[in-house]
This record gives C-alpha cells, sequence and structure tokens, in this order.
C-alpha cells in the first residue's frame, strides 16, 4: 500500500473530529483497565480462589505486557502501518477482555490481563501517532492533545467509580465486559475515519534492538513490580533490574552501530522531548502512587466502603477536566514551560494537602481539597507534556514517539509505586509497633505523599530550567532541525 503524506491524512478534515473522538475513547478504556481492578481484587480473591501472592499478578500481568511491549510495538506501527497495528491492538484487547470476563480459573484471568496489556501496547502507541499526524498544526494539535491527555487521566479516575460501583452492584466480571462496545465501535469506525499511514522510507524491523529493548523494559518493570511487592532486597526484584541495566547498556550499545536502529540515539538526545520525558517520568511516579496510596487510605483508614471510595474520585475527574479546558488556552497564550511549571506546582500543592488528611477528617473538609487542586494541576500537565514529548515528531516516528512517552508513562508508574507504596509501609510498620494502628497508617501515607509532591516541585524545577522558552515546542528551533 502506498503510504500517505502528512499533508495528505491532514486533508480528511471532515473527518478527523470523529476520528479524534474514536481513538480518545479507546485510549479511556485502555488507561481505565489500568486500574480498574482495583477495587475488586477481594472479590476476585474469593469468587476465583487466588492467593495473596498470586492475586497481585492480575494488576502485575497488566502493567508487565503494556509497559515491556510498547516500544517494539510503537515501531512496528511505524514501519507496518498505524491503522493496522492500531486496529489489530483494539481486536487483541477487546478478545482478551472477553476472556478475562469469562474467566473460572486464576491462571485465566492472569493470562488475559497480560495479553490485555500487549493489545494495549499496540493501540495506544498508533492512536497518539495517529492524532499527531491528523492534527499537524501547532494549535490544533494542542487542542487535540488537551482532549486526548484529559481523557487519559479521566480513564485512570473512572477506572476506580467503574470498579466499585459494577463490584458493588452487579459483578466484578462486567468490569472486562464493558470494553467490549468500545472496542466493537472502535473496529467498525475507525477505518472508515483514518486513513493508513506509516513511515515513508522503507526500513527494517531493527531485531536485535527490539530483543534487547524489549527484554529490558519488561526485566525492569518486573523488577519494579516485584519490588513493590517484597522490597528491594529480595532476589526476584534486586535480579531483574540488574539484568534490565546489562540489557539497556546493550541496547545502546547495539543502536550505536545499527544503520536503521529501533530507536536512533539522536532521537532519544533531542533535548524537548528528552526534559519531557524526563518530566514525564516524575509525574507518573507521583500521579500513580498518589492514586494508589489514597485509595487505600480511604478504605483502611478513613473506613469507606468500595463503591464509596470509587464514588469520592468524582471530583478527582472534574478537576481534570477543568485543567484540561484551560492547558490548551495556557500553552497558546503562556507558552509551554510556563503552563508546565504551573500545572506541576499546583498539583504538588495539592498533594500536600492530601499528606495532611487525618482519620478524624471528612471528606469536604480534609480529602476534597487537596483532592481538587492535584486533579486540576492534572489536567492542567497531561496535555502539554504530550504535546512537548512528540515535539518534532514526523510521518517517520510519530508512533515512536509515542511508544517512548507511554513507555516513560508506565515505567514511571512502576516505579512510584514500588518505591512510595515502600516508603509508606515502613513507616507505617516502624510506628505500628508503638500502638496506634491508624496514625501509623497515617503516618507512612503522609510521608509518601509529602515524597510526591517534591518529585512534581522537582519535575517543575528541571522544566524551568531545561525546556527552552518558545510557545510552543513547534517554536523552538530544535523541532525543527532534521533529524538523523
Amino acid at each position: 500500500m502506498t503510504s500517505l503524506t502528512t499533508a495528505a491524512t491532514a486533508r480528511a478534515v471532515g473527518r478527523r473530529g470523529p476520528a479524534l473522538v474514536v481513538l480518545c475513547f479507546v485510549q479511556f478504556m485502555l488507561v481505565l483497565d489500568d486500574n480498574v481492578v482495583s477495587v475488586a481484587l477481594p472479590t476476585l480473591r474469593d469468587d476465583l480462589g487466588f492467593s495473596t501472592a498470586g492475586l497481585a499478578w492480575v494488576v502485575n500481568a497488566y502493567f508487565l505486557a503494556f509497559g515491556g511491549l510498547l516500544l517494539l510495538f510503537g515501531r512496528m506501527a511505524d514501519l507496518l502501518g498505524r491503522r493496522r497495528v492500531f486496529l489489530t491492538g483494539v481486536a487483541l484487547f477487546g478478545t482478551a477482555s472477553l476472556v478475562c470476563g469469562l474467566a473460572q480459573e486464576p491462571w485465566q484471568l492472569v493470562g488475559g490481563r497480560f495479553v490485555q496489556g500487549a493489545g494495549a501496547a499496540m493501540a495506544s502507541p498508533a492512536a497518539l501517532a495517529l492524532i499527531a499526524l491528523l492534527f499537524p498544526g501547532t494549535g490544533e494539535r494542542t487542542k487535540a492533545f488537551g482532549l486526548w491527555g484529559g481523557i487519559a487521566g479521566l480513564g485512570g479516575t473512572a477506572g476506580l467509580v467503574i470498579s466499585g460501583a459494577l463490584t458493588g452492584l452487579a459483578s466484578w466480571r462486567w468490569i472486562f465486559l464493558i470494553n467490549l462496545p468500545v472496542a466493537l465501535a472502535a473496529l467498525v469506525l475507525l477505518p472508515r475515519l483514518v486513513p493508513e499511514s506509516r513511515a515513508e522510507r522503507a526500513a527494517r524491523l531493527d531485531v536485535p534492538g527490539a530483543v534487547l529493548g524489549t527484554g529490558a523494559l519488561v526485566a525492569l518493570v518486573y523488577g519494579l513490580l516485584r519490588a513493590g511487592e517484597t522490597g528491594w532486597g529480595d532476589t526476584a526484584a534486586v535480579g531483574p533490574s540488574v539484568l534490565a541495566v546489562f540489557l539497556a547498556v546493550a541496547f545502546l550499545a547495539v543502536e550505536s552501530r545499527t544503520a536503521e536502529p529501533l530507536v536512533p540515539l539522536s532521537f532519544l538526545s533531542f533535548r524537548f522531548r528528552a526534559v519531557a520525558n524526563g518530566a514525564t517520568l516524575l509525574f507518573s511516579a507521583a500521579m500513580y502512587a498518589m492514586a494508589f496510596l489514597l485509595m487505600l487510605h480511604l478504605q483502611t483508614v478513613l473506613g469507606y466502603r468500595p463503591l464509596a471510595a470509587g464514588l469520592a474520585y468524582l471530583p478527582y475527574g472534574g478537576g481534570i477536566l477543568a485543567g484540561m479546558w484551560l492547558s490548551s488556552r495556557a500553552v497558546i497564550r503562556l507558552g509551554m514551560r510556563p503552563t508546565l511549571v504551573i500545572g506541576f506546582l499546583t498539583s504538588a500543592a495539592g498533594l500536600l494537602l492530601l499528606s495532611g488528611v487525618a482519620p478524624s477528617d471528612g471528606y469536604a473538609s480534609g480529602v476534597l481539597p487537596g483532592m481538587l487542586l492535584t486533579s486540576l494541576g492534572c489536567g492542567l500537565s497531561l496535555p502539554a507534556l504530550t504535546v512537548a514529548a512528540l515535539t518534532g515528531t514526523t510521518e517517520e516516528d510519530a508512533g515512536l514517539g509515542s511508544a517512548v512517552l507511554s513507555s516513560v508513562q508506565q515505567v514511571g508508574g512502576a516505579v512510584g509505586v514500588a518505591v512510595l507504596v515502600a516508603l509508606a509501609t515502613r513507616r507505617s510498620e516502624a510506628l505500628a509497633a508503638q500502638g496506634d494502628a491508624a496514625h501509623a497508617a497515617t503516618e507512612g501515607f503522609s510521608l509518601a505523599l509529602t515524597v510526591t509532591a517534591v518529585l512534581l516541585a522537582l519535575g517543575a524545577v528541571l522544566i524551568a530550567a531545561l525546556l527552552g522558552s518558545g510557545r510552543s515546542g513547534d517554536s523552538c528551533p530544535e523541532a525543527r532541525r532534521p533529524r538523523g
């Protein structure tokens, strides 16, 4: 099939809006499944007979496949066709969701979750690359990514709400089966809305780079997930992490000598994107850890039932929508750097407020103010980070840029949960020996959320110092420089 240029793709103006809606709904589904099982885990354990260790892999299998395979499938989308890879991923995700919804044994659910993650790793970077090509102008791309980022943020929040509602009112099986209509609609509609696109220059997939890069990501994510379960002193956590470092070094060595590398080193060294991805790593670590810790705090310390805990997150979605509405306008009027600095510092202030929530605090006076401030900053930051991380990407490497960003988000989330949950647990266990379990749990929660606020403050400093002063990614001189 003849490749289409960015200009030809952009001419389908009448279909871009509906295409964006379909792509955003799919992303909502993919992000929702990051944590849709969180509230349902106790019910899953009772219904299917999971052990405690096995139950963790209902969550971890998805993270492992999603985070580990993103880089490989993102590059495959550039070479084989972004629409083709996207539709294959959606079909795989939908089929795996059906398997999960009908599972009768623990291994069936864990296997289905792994295949779900693989489908998400195919669909997510391909969808983001399609949006980048459908909306090439700075202003329209900023608005499109604003909607994309907001929907992605809502997906993470909605996963908790939907999980609590369906588990409490119907059956845990519906948290998977609700994916089927979205997947089916995408498979039917998207081929009519979006033309195929791929890299114009024919190239082979860098197999050694693909094996080493994918192996490094899988080992890293696995090591981080094991560290979150057993601590950093366990060989099961340290071994894969060390292996990930060796594979990453080998990957860089191979890529520097390969004529057609999976990830050109010039792509990774491009400063504007490098700073944006570094800030995304800190942002994801903070936000994933916050979501995990706050949900745990609401149920174990404040005494919320699963449905009430899920509903408590609804204002968080409203804050993200408000921030998303402001983000595209702020980027255009203020510039990328000021918008991101404001967003990061706003969320940091919200996290500091949340860190002070005590067992005796009510929802409106204790939880809600910090939640709203955190979500407003999140809504401001997510779209702008996406625009910055995809600055200068073209028809040749849009899928790769999207995959790198998504990989950074997944790895950042795994790092945040593994490190900060362990930090909170150690603090709580140290104080629990003194008697008051609720006070000990609150102190651990407070310490971890204070660290998340510090991470976002560091991200704001990184952005202010290194991102550049242009009003958009496209105004950065480096963004217009040809890449090797």
